[in-house]
Formats: C-alpha cells, sequence, structure tokens
C-alpha cells in the first residue's frame, strides 16, 4: 500500500500553505489529473456528492499512487462511515457541521484508537495490508491520522477556542459559504471577518492547521496571509465548467 506523508507532518514542514481542492466526480482519470497537476491534496466529498464507500476506495488508492493526500469529507456527523474510511487507507476526515467542543471530541474520538478513542481494531482491511500488518503497527498508523473538523455554523465559532482546543485533533476547517448563508450574507460582513480571524488565531495558538475552501488562486493568496496552512480551491467540477465555458465562448465570441 502506497501512502503519501502524513498530512500532519506535510504541513508542518512545509514553507508555503498546501493546496488541494474538492473531488466531486466518481471519476479515477479526474484523480490522476489532480495529481498529475501539482496539488498537495485532494478532499473527496460524501457530504455534497452522491460518492459511495467503494466509489471513494477507488479513488483514494489513484490519489495516494500520485502522491496526494487523499481526505474525506463524511456524509454527516453520524460517524457511520469513519470506521471503514479509515481501515481502508484514508490519510484523514472531514466532519461537517462540528458545532461544539463536546461534538468535537465524539469525533476525534470515533478516529481515534482505544484508549484515547473508541475506533475498533480492523486489521484485516487495507490500512492492516489485507492483515498482513502486525496489530502494533497496524495501531500505530491511527497516529498519522489527519482528524478535522469544520466549524461552519455560528455557535461553532462561538465556542471555537474549546473546539481547537479539542485533544487528538489535527484540524480545523472554516466552512465560510455555510456560515455566510446561515446569517443570509451576501458580502463581506466585519462581524463574520472577526469571528473568523478569533478562530483562526486560536488555532494558531494550539498548533492546530486552520483550512478553509476558497474559489481562486487570488483568494488562496488571501488564505494564506491570514494564517491558514491547507486551502482547498475550486473543485474538480468548477474547474471543468469554467474551462468549458471560456473556451467555448472564446471560440465563438459570445
Amino acid at each position: 500500500m502506497h501512502r503519501p506523508q502524513p498530512f500532519g507532518q506535510r504541513i508542518r514542514e512545509a514553507t508555503r500553505p498546501l493546496i488541494g481542492t474538492w473531488a466531486k466526480f466518481p471519476s479515477l482519470e479526474t484523480i490522476e489529473i489532480l495529481g498529475d497537476a501539482g496539488f498537495d491534496f485532494v478532499v473527496i466529498d460524501q457530504e455534497h456528492a452522491p460518492l459511495d464507500l467503494q466509489t471513494v476506495y477507488g479513488m483514494a488508492v489513484v490519489a495516494q499512487a500520485c502522491g496526494l493526500t487523499t481526505l474525506v469529507r463524511v456524509p454527516d456527523t453520524s460517524g457511520s462511515h469513519i470506521q471503514r474510511l479509515l481501515d481502508a487507507g484514508i490519510d484523514g476526515l472531514l466532519v461537517p457541521h462540528v458545532r461544539s467542543a463536546d461534538d468535537a471530541a465524539l469525533q476525534v474520538s470515533r478516529m481515534t484508537f482505544p484508549p484515547a478513542g473508541v475506533r475498533g481494531m480492523g486489521l484485516t482491511g487495507r490500512t492492516g495490508a489485507w492483515g498482513g500488518s502486525s496489530p502494533a503497527a497496524y495501531v500505530a498508523t491511527g497516529d498519522e491520522v489527519f482528524r478535522a473538523v469544520q466549524l461552519e455554523d455560528w455557535e461553532a465559532l462561538e465556542d471555537g477556542e474549546a473546539i481547537v482546543g479539542t485533544p487528538g485533533l489535527s484540524g480545523a476547517f472554516i466552512g465560510m459559504g455555510d456560515l455566510r448563508l446561515g446569517r443570509g450574507l451576501r458580502g463581506p460582513d466585519s462581524e463574520l471577518d472577526a469571528l473568523v480571524a478569533r478562530v483562526v488565531g486560536f488555532a494558531r495558538d494550539r498548533g492546530v492547521p486552520a483550512g478553509t475552501a476558497v474559489g481562486s488562486p487570488e483568494e488562496f493568496r488571501q488564505a494564506a496571509a491570514a494564517g491558514y496552512s491547507f486551502v482547498m480551491v475550486s473543485n474538480d467540477g468548477g474547474m471543468l465548467r469554467t474551462q468549458a465555458t471560456r473556451i467555448v465562448r472564446e471560440s465563438i465570441g459570445n
């Protein structure tokens, strides 16, 4: 099994924020293109795309073979996918809509072996080399898992200091789209910006990498200046649509 360097270690050793993108298409070719393009990581999206576990598994194998750190955004906070994804060899998980420190602790526990957590033994899966690893070697892979939660509700920002202080948490993702949607915001908002900057500061002080998603290279540079350590830019469908639309308009003059 080929796996890239652990994501947390890559972040610590990097001289710039790591750049990734969302993968929403059930396409191995798309994953290979993203790897060839030079992205550091990919986030396979099970929350906002119809990707089942078998499809995600295949995408992850190809992504890791291309040198991409492979994260998965799970569908929800139920925890139903966590065990199987980690035993399939996923490098890390993002759990959406984590609203409190208690919820963050629960999600981290699900991604962590005992005694600190409740993740079960799955030695016969891909992470355990289909039973070829020793139990000790298999359990040691748990230390490399990138355990991230998404703060994308206002109550999460208000409890941000406690959330990013959760023991065992590897990353905090700020979901600006849902934060704006939740308050009906259609443009810049100073209150939101101040709350987000506060949480990013808490994360930095605790050594927890903060991530976010943006739509353009310019916004990537702005996120880097704001202190983010890992940033998703666009997504596979968005990049295809943008380029396809540009080609048509420039070709026929509309």
